[in-house]
């Protein structure tokens, strides 16, 4: 395959990336660089561009010659959604339509599509299908929703193959340790939690502690950042032409914030301080993914389920990189 990554300089289009390169695929990296990292891609084709630009588009799918297009550029803020509702869905749902009408007009027939947990809102049951009820809370999983729906559009009308991947909580880091998360502001629970340990931050948020779940903290699916790599590949390997297929990407076992705080306590082996705090608009009290799906269809298997080795993982970059990639 001959891929272009939109937003591939960020935290899992990276790791993507070297997925790809490591399968004996080509990957070009197409990125405005006001989230992604160009040291993150190094030594890959990197195109400076925003995928508003429709020219700039047209143009790198044309002139690297690319048959796949996997989809990551986005603002992924849920909280920062519900106050920015406008912010989202130009960046999000708009620039994903400039993107199809791209491929469309240059003959690009194949997408995957990085979407979310989001879309499912407060869900019915845990875990999660992928044939469950839709129905996001925040406009950053509207966003997201409104971006499927598009997808199957140009499905039906064009002929369009595509992959809709739901990601839940994605963490860790390469095992090399070379790349990894580092986003400004960061907002994920496990590097904020490894700041901490650091002493980047003087202690770690609880959002709320009075969640109808075992301790009352929220619970979520952690998967890690190279599982979640390499199921982009063997989904891209699956698109069928005018067919869009959709699947959760997640361990399917939830651990709550206070479980996550206490694991980066004994992998890092420091007193993380944290405190309680309001909670945050647009938080559902548990997701966890359902992956019978990808592991039936996509054969895919997770290689570090294990939230100790996430954590273990995300250490070993931060503590390496405690200033990320020293670009912000």
């Amino acid at each position: 395959m001959n891929v272009l990554l939109t937003g591939g300089a960020g935290y899992i289009g990276s790791h993507v990336l070297r997925a790809l390169k490591a399968g004996g695929h080509d990957g070009t990296v197409y990125d405005s660089l006001v989230k992604g990292h160009a040291a993150a891609v190094a030594g890959a084709r990197l195109v400076v561009a925003d995928v508003a630009d429709a020219a700039a588009l047209k143009q790198a799918l044309r002139a690297n010659k690319i048959d796949t297009v996997i989809h990551f550029a986005a603002f992924i803020e849920a909280g920062e959604s519900m106050a920015a509702p406008d912010k989202y869905f130009r960046n999000n749902t708009l620039n994903a339509l400039t993107l199809l009408e791209a491929m469309n007009e240059c003959g690009v027939k194949r997408l995957v599509f990085s979407s979310t947990a989001a879309v499912y809102g407060n869900p019915d049951r845990s875990p999660i299908q992928e044939t469950d009820r839709l129905a996001p809370i925040n406009p950053y999983g509207a966003s997201k929703l409104a971006v499927e729906y598009m997808i199957r559009a140009h499905a039906d009308a064009f002929g369009l193959g595509a992959v809709c991947l739901r990601y839940f909580n994605v963490a860790g880091a390469d095992p090399a340790g070379d790349i990894g998360e580092a986003h400004s502001p960061e907002t994920h629970i496990i590097p904020l939690v490894l700041e901490a340990a650091l002493g980047r931050r003087p202690q770690v948020k609880i959002f709320g502690d009075d969640y109808d779940t075992p301790d009352g903290t929220c619970v979520r699916d952690y998967i890690h950042v190279c599982d979640l790599a390499a199921a982009h590949v063997l989904a891209a390997g699956a698109i069928a032409p005018g067919a869009v297929g959709v699947f959760n990407l997640g361990n399917g076992e939830g651990f709550s914030v206070k479980q996550v705080i206490e694991t980066c306590r004994t992998v890092t082996g420091l007193p993380i301080p944290s405190a309680l705090a309001p909670r945050r608009p647009g938080d559902p009290a548990r997701l966890v993914a359902s992956s019978q799906k990808a592991f039936s269809q996509l054969h895919w298997r997770p290689q570090f389920p294990d939230l100790a080795t996430i954590v273990a993982h995300a250490w070993n970059w931060h503590k390496g990189h405690p200033q990320g990639y020293g670009d912000r």
